[in-house]
């Protein structure tokens, strides 16, 4: 039973679950609690109604509920939750159900767009259909078609790239079918991520509009989503383990950056100097926020603080980790020299 990031899980016990990883334990599927029945829910689906939950919620709720589904993660060392396999009921492909929507006679109006989104990626980034896909509630159908914004899905890393080129050269195009956000939505965003002084308000707007992963169709939000194709899918769970080290700040040149938008992003890193933490050999700095998704490219310097991992594996080397909590205080990633003007 395979299952990669950004699909759903729904399982015998009524439970919506996306998954957040592309490697897992033996005995279920690593993914995170999304919806559960509720007969006062504001989501709908076959006559059910369902209700969307937060991370404490979804702990909350399992634990109360349904215990196995958590379970003590060898690798990280904590609490995670996963869908045991003997109650996995099916596996929600994002590319299957963008088929299903392309193939409707009458979408309604945001499916339209999901369709406007995957039309233009196919014919002006050149991006086969058979490698995009549309995740969150759209995928289980339990979505708002008011308020839902689309997670539209691009499998393979050089895919993905190619589409964010593509929406770049586009979206100031005032004949074009994808935009860029306006500011309004940046400040907002802002206040909603931000919560120390990591990142100023101008530097957070300049990060996000050059990084050309999320636009809007018809007044709606859209991301451009990375997921790995299966053939760039190696090793297996638990060939690593992570051992936390406390907190390290870097200088470091950025190698690649091709994993720069996955779950997690990932950079390679090259020339690294430590300026605060122990004296370590430290190959690649990790994301597990948004926020600092697709921060830097190659060949960019940049200055990054937070989580010390050693990786124990074939071979040990250690990392950094940026968003170990949600609000991510006093972890960044940023360019050493950034002037915005």
């Amino acid at each position: 039973m395979q299952a990669r990031v950004r699909d759903f899980i729904y399982t015998k016990d009524d439970l919506f679950l996306a998954t957040t990883t592309y490697l897992h334990p033996d005995d279920r599927i690593q993914s995170f609690l999304r919806y559960i029945p509720d007969p006062e829910g504001e989501r709908s689906l076959n006559g059910s109604r369902y209700s969307k939950v937060d991370s404490q919620q979804a702990y909350d709720f399992l634990n109360e509920y349904y215990p196995d589904y958590l379970f003590d993660c060898e690798i990280t060392r904590v609490k995670m939750m996963g869908a045991p396999l003997k109650r996995v009921e099916k596996i929600l492909s994002p590319v299957d159900r963008l088929n299903q929507i392309m193939e409707l006679s009458s979408p309604n109006d945001l499916l339209r767009k999901v369709i406007k989104v995957a039309d233009t990626f196919h014919e002006e980034a050149g991006i086969n259909p058979k490698h995009l896909g549309i995740s969150g509630s759209i995928l289980p159908n339990l979505y708002d078609p008011m308020v839902s914004d689309i997670d539209f899905v691009v499998y393979g890393l050089k895919n993905h790239r190619q589409a964010m080129e593509t929406f770049e050269s586009m979206k100031h195009d005032t004949n074009s079918p994808l935009k860029a956000i306006e500011d309004g939505y940046w400040a907002k965003l802002y206040a909603k991520r931000i919560k120390d002084s990591t990142l100023s308000y101008d530097e957070f707007r300049w990060y996000e509009d050059r990084k050309n992963n999320r636009g809007v169709v018809d007044g709606t939000l859209f991301d451009i989503l990375a997921t790995r194709e299966w053939d760039e899918i190696t090793g297996k769970y638990g060939d690593e383990t992570y051992s936390p080290c406390g907190t390290i700040e870097i200088e470091a040149t950025v190698s690649d950056a091709l994993a720069a938008f996955d779950n997690p992003a990932v950079y390679q890193v090259e020339d690294v100097k430590i300026l605060d933490g122990p004296d370590v050999y430290l190959k690649e700095v990790a994301s597990y926020t948004h926020t600092y998704s697709g921060q830097a490219r190659e060949g960019e310097r940049i200055v990054a603080r937070g989580k010390l991992e050693k990786v124990i594996g074939k071979k040990t080397h250690y990392r950094l980790i940026v968003g170990t909590t949600r609000e991510s205080l006093g972890e960044y990633i940023k360019l050493k020299d950034l002037k915005i003007n």
